[in-house]
């Protein structure tokens, strides 16, 4: 079913001289400027009951009307896939993702994937565009993502995204020893010859990934990292960049190596550990409607905690035959 717009305002004196664009942004906030662009464009909007142009100007007193349909996604199917939902009310959804969970879909899943969960969740998600999601986890990463149920819900996160004022904080086990923590600071885009990676480019997009020390273990390196932006696969390209891939990372880390000196059940774990080691730990937001500051954070999964496990168990080992 779809959802109607109904908006009207009077432009008021302190916006004389603005653009038609820039008085409905400013009036209408809770929406995004393209999608405001979007309807004044296939006449949606109108000035004093005529439709108008973006760059119009205009004087103060105009009485601009909306009348808008937002039509639901049509082309995906709601499906019955559970979800691990660690918060939940009218205006947004955070949930705990799985390893193996495609976020949105794309060639090769078209189905299976976190939207389709949510469609079926809560079927008027299809109203909001890709289905309230505004940010994204790799299909192997695990941890808190947080969907929008409303288009200004959705609206206000993405702006929380691009002012930096969402937190998003990861656990991560990398190989190297880390002397101690720090920053990279170095610009992301598009791998000039794979085109499925990432890379760090000159004249890239900025990216800036703060990364500390939780614990370091004989040949591997246990973090906390925290972003700054957030670029396709930018703290596995940054790790990798500074030389400590993630663990399990068969797209940035390289060729597998074994650790010298790995017991068996080490090894076993290692070669079993089939995605990177990575996991969104904490995610902290305002409330886009209450605008109370809200935090979450949840446990490692549990083939996170059992490689953590065996990594420290190594460490041991080698410091009882050194000892």
């Amino acid at each position: 079913m779809s959802e109607k717009i109904e908006l009207e305002v009077v432009v008021p004196g302190e916006l004389t001289g603005k653009r038609l664009d820039q008085v409905v942004a400013q009036l209408f906030s809770e929406y995004s400027r393209s999608r405001l662009q979007s309807w004044i464009k296939d006449g949606f909007v109108t000035v004093d009951g005529k439709h108008a142009k973006i760059r119009e100007k205009l004087y103060g007193g105009e009485r601009i009307r909306v009348d808008a349909t937002v039509e639901p996604i049509e082309s995906h199917a709601a499906e019955n896939i559970p979800l691990d939902i660690v918060y939940e009310d009218d205006d947004i959804l955070v949930v705990n993702k799985p390893a193996g969970l495609v976020v949105h879909p794309a060639v090769g899943h078209r189905s299976g994937t976190l939207l389709n969960a949510l469609l079926h969740h809560f079927p008027d998600i299809a109203l909001v565009p890709r289905a309230g999601i505004v940010h994204r986890l790799d299909m192997d990463t695990t941890g808190l993502m947080v969907v929008a149920k409303t288009i200004q819900a959705q609206t206000e996160l993405v702006c929380q995204l691009q002012d930096r004022s969402m937190g998003r904080e990861y656990e991560a086990i990398v190989l190297g020893v880390m002397t101690g923590g720090g920053c990279v600071d170095e610009p992301m885009g598009r791998h000039t010859k794979n085109r499925l990676k990432m890379a760090v480019i000159r004249g890239g997009k900025e990216a800036v990934t703060h990364y500390r020390v939780l614990e370091k273990l004989r040949v591997h390196t246990h973090l906390r990292l925290k972003l700054e932006t957030g670029r396709t696969h930018q703290i596995r390209v940054h790790m990798a960049h500074i030389n400590y891939p993630l663990v399990g990372d068969q797209l940035y880390g390289g060729r597998f190596r074994m650790p010298k000196g790995a017991s068996e059940e080490t090894q076993v774990v290692l070669q079993g550990f089939k995605r990177q080691a990575l996991h969104a730990k904490k995610l902290e937001l305002w409330h886009p409607a209450t605008r109370e500051q809200m935090s979450w954070e949840v446990d490692l999964p549990e083939d996170f905690q059992q490689l953590l496990a065996a990594l420290q168990q190594d460490s041991k080992d080698y410091e009882d035959d050194d000892f």
